[in-house]
């Protein structure tokens, strides 16, 4: 009994923390601060912009395929204040093709190891995106609702953000 009731502690401790931090996440409550260093070696640090967060995979076809709704979406209002930060979730040794993946696109890349992310939750699937607005208020929990990105609904949630 004493085995079975350590196996539940060590369940409970090790593997729901990260799944109630992420519940944490309150939309209109601050945003963790995150930090982190892209691809091209610049340092990123997300304050004082509209900021969609988005975690991928070279291997995840759902966020491959939306990745041009990404970059359109981008394309229509970088000049408005708007930042992507694209986090791949690659292990490291497969950084040179998340680089290759990320070329076409104009906006921010990061590998997991070069962000300070973990303030977001364990992230459990993918994509997940995340919005920040400008004043570093949380506005899109990618830990609930669709995970699907597509350029209607971020015309939805964040041109709203972009006007404020």
């Amino acid at each position: 009994m004493l085995r079975h009731m350590r196996y539940f502690l060590w369940y409970f401790l090790f593997l729901t923390t990260p799944l109630a931090q992420a519940t944490d996440l309150i939309v209109g409550q601050t945003a963790p601060v995150i930090e982190a260093t892209s691809l091209a070696g610049q340092r990123v640090q997300i304050s004082g912009k509209v900021t969609i967060i988005n975690f991928w995979a070279t291997w995840c076809e759902p966020c491959r395929a939306e990745m041009p709704a990404i970059q359109s979406y981008f394309d229509k209002h970088k000049d408005q204040g708007l930042q992507v930060l694209a986090i791949s979730m690659d292990e490291p040794r497969d950084a040179e093709k998340a680089q290759r993946m990320a070329a076409p696109f104009g906006f921010t890349f990061v590998m997991r190891q070069d962000v300070n992310y973990k303030s977001l939750g364990r992230i459990w699937r993918m994509p997940s995106t995340f919005v920040i607005d400008k004043h570093g208020v949380l506005q899109k929990n990618g830990h609930v609702g669709d995970a699907a990105v597509t350029e209607a609904s971020l015309e939805a949630l964040v041109t709203p953000l972009l006007k404020k």
